[in-house]
């Protein structure tokens, strides 16, 4: 565990090349928080009681009255130092910035300036918000309009897995529960109407990191969008090490009932030897999800493992109805970064279920796509808060399509049950061969428009663009109304 310090506020620091990656995603405009950052990441680290006690501007939100993880507040947790290099792991989330263009015109083009003060130390600079005071992006109730599932989780549990601790998932679940009218979790609500949301930290915990505790936010508020009827568990590694996080998953494959997904929104680049921990999701009972990474082709491991369900990033124009005005392979921006994630493993072989459609010799990813572009994001809750802020946040990424994904097969697994059919699993890649072999198919979209950062693909540049059928952009495609029925009806 990382030495004990209180979480102190941030000063105002620039990027950092090979650190923190700030990406700025067209017009969108969105910030890349990396989880390994050592500049942003570190800057933002401090909210909460901490900065009152440092003689910085209070929080937008009251600080909690809870108990994470047996202290009273952040400020008594210790804060989980950056890290970078062989083994650690890199959640893939995007925020949207508002307010960039002001602030710009007072800092170079890559550094976010200190959102916390007011007024900028520069003077007449606007300050970039990373925070409204009302929920932004596409609701609940517009991503259930636009699925049109039959199932909604029901005897169903979706497990998280994420790095370090979030003291207050419990109750950012809830708020975000209440706001949007769905079931609460149970000891907040009526028995009948709630669901079960538990925390397990089987292994401890290295500390606090505000930008894993806004993305196991979005992971189980994403989750509980899509499956408001199912249980979720949130797993929480001991730090982001791979090995800490493959504990994760092994300790969430073994509960019982056994989690219908697994959802994982983080990785890193391909590294030797990786396929040594690929048996890790070739699970009877449940199926992986893994995010394929924010910064275009080449993807992130493990979604490039065999038996992971790999998501990739689309832009996705949704009317208030749910209606889908048009959808395309997420890309591209002026800045570093900012894509949907795809390509060709350097390690992994191509797996006999892509034999038709992948002509190249490694494993391509992805999938299956989901709607990730900040600019259409949606709103997450987080208390802990990031660059100083807190509430809600518009947040993209494929870290949005890992859970949705989850909730989705969570609802195909309740058909299933209720039909008498086994669950979808990763073992024998039973689920990547049903999706393979019967693509394209009713419940999916073919996006056949938008690119990965083609200039700087590692595969060959036309399998960065998106084409009809399989594509390394965005997979076999969006899901669409009709997709858990489709699931379910498979043997």
């Amino acid at each position: 565990m990382s030495s004990p310090r209180a979480v102190h506020a941030p000063r105002p620091r620039g990027h950092r090349k090979g650190a923190s990656r700030a990406a700025w995603a067209g017009v969108a405009v969105a910030l890349m928080i990396a989880a390994v950052a050592a500049g942003l990441g570190a800057a933002s680290a401090g909210t909460g009681a901490a900065s009152r006690a440092t003689g910085g501007q209070g929080p937008r939100w009251p600080v909690p009255a809870v108990t994470p993880g047996g202290a009273s507040l952040p400020a008594a947790l210790p804060v989980a130092p950056a890290r970078a290099g062989a083994g650690w792991m890199d959640h893939q989330l995007m925020v949207r910035i508002r307010g960039w263009k002001a602030a710009l015109t007072c800092a170079p083009p890559l550094s976010l300036p200190d959102t916390r003060h007011a007024p900028s130390p520069l003077g007449g600079c606007g300050l970039p918000r990373l925070t409204t005071q009302a929920p932004a992006g596409y609701s609940p109730g517009q991503l259930r309009a636009y699925l049109r599932l039959r199932g909604d989780g029901a005897g169903q549990t979706v497990a998280v897995v994420d790095a370090f601790d979030n003291p207050y998932a419990a109750r950012d679940l809830a708020i975000f529960s209440r706001q949007f009218g769905l079931p609460l979790p149970c000891g907040q609500a009526v028995r009948a109407r709630c669901f079960h949301f538990t925390v397990a930290r089987p292994f401890g915990f290295a500390g606090v990191d505000p930008g894993w505790a806004l993305e196991s936010d979005l992971d189980i508020e994403m989750a509980h969008a899509i499956a408001p009827k199912a249980a979720i568990t949130l797993v929480e590694a001991h730090d982001s090490l791979l090995s800490s996080l493959g504990a994760a998953i092994g300790y969430a494959a073994s509960r019982r009932p056994a989690p219908a997904a697994i959802s994982n929104s983080w990785g890193a680049p391909e590294f030797p030897g990786e396929r040594t921990g690929d048996r890790r999701c070739a699970l009877a009972r449940s199926l992986c999800v893994f995010a394929t990474g924010d910064a275009g082709n080449p993807g992130a491991y493990p979604a490039y493992d065999p038996y992971a369900l790999a998501v990739g990033g689309t832009t996705l124009a949704l009317s208030p109805a749910g209606r889908v005005r048009f959808e395309a392979g997420w890309c591209c921006s002026p800045w570093p970064g900012a894509a949907g994630s795809g390509g060709v493993s350097q390690f992994e072989t191509r797996p006999p279920y892509q034999a038709q459609v992948n002509p190249y010799r490694g494993r391509g990813i992805p999938d299956v796509s989901f709607d990730a572009d900040p600019a259409t994001g949606v709103p997450v809750h987080d208390s802990f808060g990031l660059g100083g802020q807190n509430g809600w946040f518009e947040v993209g990424g494929t870290s949005a399509g890992a859970p949705a994904w989850a909730g989705i097969v969570a609802a195909a697994d309740q058909l299933r049950a209720a039909a008498g059919r086994a669950p979808l699993a990763g073992a024998k890649e039973q689920a990547q061969w049903l999706l393979y072999s019967r693509a394209p198919r009713r419940g999916l979209a073919d996006i056949t428009t938008g690119a990965d950062n083609v200039i700087a693909c590692t595969s060959p540049v036309q399998a960065c663009r998106a084409h009809p059928g399989y594509d390394l952009v965005t997979g076999w495609g969006s899901p669409r109304p009709g997709i858990d029925a489709a699931l379910a009806a498979a043997p």
